[in-house]
Order: C-alpha cells, then structure tokens, then sequence
C-alpha cells in the first residue's frame, strides 16, 4: 500500500485546476491521424519481478483519458530480446508503474486505467494513443533511425517523454547520443526554478538528489559518478516542455519503494508530487 498521508494534499488551487484541466482534456487533438485501434493492454517479464506476480484489474481493456505509457526499447547488448521484456526498459516495471498510476486516480481528476501499458515504437501508429510516456535506463537506449523518427513525430504531435533513473557521463553520452537522433537541432537545456512544471499540482521547491533502493545497501544518493541531479529538458518551438529528464536520480525507484519499510519517506513523497505535477502538465500543456 501506498503510504500517501497528509503531505500529500494539494493547495487551493485544486478547484481552479480541475476547471483548467476539464478544459484541456476537451480539447486534446493528440491522436488525430491514428488509423488503428490502440493495442491492448498487455504483460512482459520484467528484469526484478516474474511473469504474472501482479494481478491483472476489470479495468485493463477500458479506454482512458490517461494510461501510464512505458517506453519499449532496444538497449547496448541485448540484441532483439528487448520485444520479449526482461531488459532494461523494464526496470521498475509493473510496481512502479501502478503506484503512480494509483496517485494520479486518487488525487486528480483524471480517467486513469489502473493498470500500465509498455509501448513499442516499431508497434504502426500505437503510441499516438498514448499522450504521456516514460522511460527508465535511457543511458543504455540503442534507438535505430526509424524508431528515432517515430519519437520525434510524437513528441511534436503533442506527446510527453519522462525519462528516468540513469546516471554518470557515459550514460548521459548514451542518452544524448539517442536523443540527438530524434531532436538534432534542439538543445537540452536546464530547467528553471519559474518553470511551471514545478508549479503545475503542487509548488515543487525541494528539487533534490533522489536516490533508488541502493541506497538501502550502500547508503550513497548517487550511482556511477553522477554526484549532482540534474532537472532538464527540450521544448517545442511553442515553449511546452516535451521531454522532461531527470538525469542522476531515480524518481520510479523511489516511488515503487514507498511501501518498503527502510526507503526514506521524504524521497518518497517528492518522488510522488513530482510524477503527478509531470502528468498534470503533460495533460494540460
């Protein structure tokens, strides 16, 4: 169980808010052009947890405003495995992602699924269903030209990439290396304080290191030699954030560890406020 208490309530702008996102939600275009069904909600293995240890919900089918949207991807060194699951992509996955989408259904008004859904980019037109997307262990992402290209219609088409839980040089080499695939021309810059991303939910003033459950066993906040979290991102020529990073931290460890009894809770509790806020702007900007 989640352990979301008090600290976690909005302010007084939630009435405001709700009206603000009930018009948004009306007029989100995003999928125009998509000329299949999206795919059904399907089940890989997963690098930390079996084949089936989740239950499946009533709701897994149900169409929604909102789905928690995991990236598929190729990583270094796994080959083709990555179709079948059990890499990198799914670190995290599925305990993770049912705990944030367990924030979004209980503390927005958004129509939340409650069970995730891994998307495949080479998958025909899929992931323009799916207005936001996450992915975790981009320092090791091996993403071809085609697949390059697919994120990047998406992204200007109006979708939302969070990625998370990568950490040092090498891996930020790796993830720029992708990345300039997709954006060549557009800049990664650092996000400021005034950004409303950070003031979307809630006002996020604590931005700090956000370690993953190593820190349980090693008691560092950093992984690799990446001593210093970084808040960046790249913007449309609009000034909407597309692609959120979250570079020597890991905001979906910290998130799925909220029930372990020795994880910080402070950790926790910013890792959450920030998933929320994300998907709030995601679904508004």
């Amino acid at each position: 169980m989640l352990k979301i208490v008090s600290f976690l309530q909005p302010d007084n702008r939630k009435e405001r808010w709700r009206r603000r996102l009930a018009a948004a939600v009306a007029g989100l275009c995003f999928v125009a052009g998509a000329l299949a069904d999206p795919r059904p909600w399907r089940e890989y293995p997963a690098v930390e947890y079996g084949y089936g240890e989740f239950s499946v919900t009533d709701d897994s089918l149900n169409p929604a405003e909102w789905v928690f949207a995991r990236l598929m991807f190729p990583s270094l060194g796994w080959g083709s495995q990555w179709k079948a699951g059990g890499t990198d992509w799914t670190i995290d996955y599925p305990k993770a992602d049912r705990h944030i989408t367990e924030m979004v259904r209980r503390l927005t008004v958004l129509d939340a699924r409650s069970v995730e859904q891994p998307v495949d980019l080479e998958d025909g037109d899929d992931i323009f269903y799916w207005p936001w997307l996450y992915a975790v262990e981009v320092g090791t992402w091996d993403l071809t030209d085609e697949q390059a290209a697919k994120l990047r219609e998406y992204l200007l088409r109006g979708g939302f990439l969070m990625v998370d839980d990568f950490h040092g040089t090498e891996e930020w080499a790796q993830f720029v290396d992708g990345m300039r695939r997709v954006f060549p021309e557009r800049p990664i810059v650092d996000l400021d304080d005034d950004d409303p991303i950070f003031h979307t939910f809630w006002e996020l003033g604590e931005r700090e290191q956000i370690p993953g459950a190593q820190y349980l066993y090693y008691g560092r906040t950093y992984e690799e030699d990446g001593f210093v979290a970084h808040w960046r991102g790249i913007y449309d020529d609009h000034g909407r954030l597309m692609v959120a990073i979250c570079h020597n931290m890991d905001l979906g460890d910290a998130v799925e560890h909220s029930d372990t009894l020795n994880y910080p809770e402070r950790w926790s509790a910013i890792a959450m406020r920030t998933f929320v806020n994300y998907v709030v702007y995601s679904m508004t900007h």
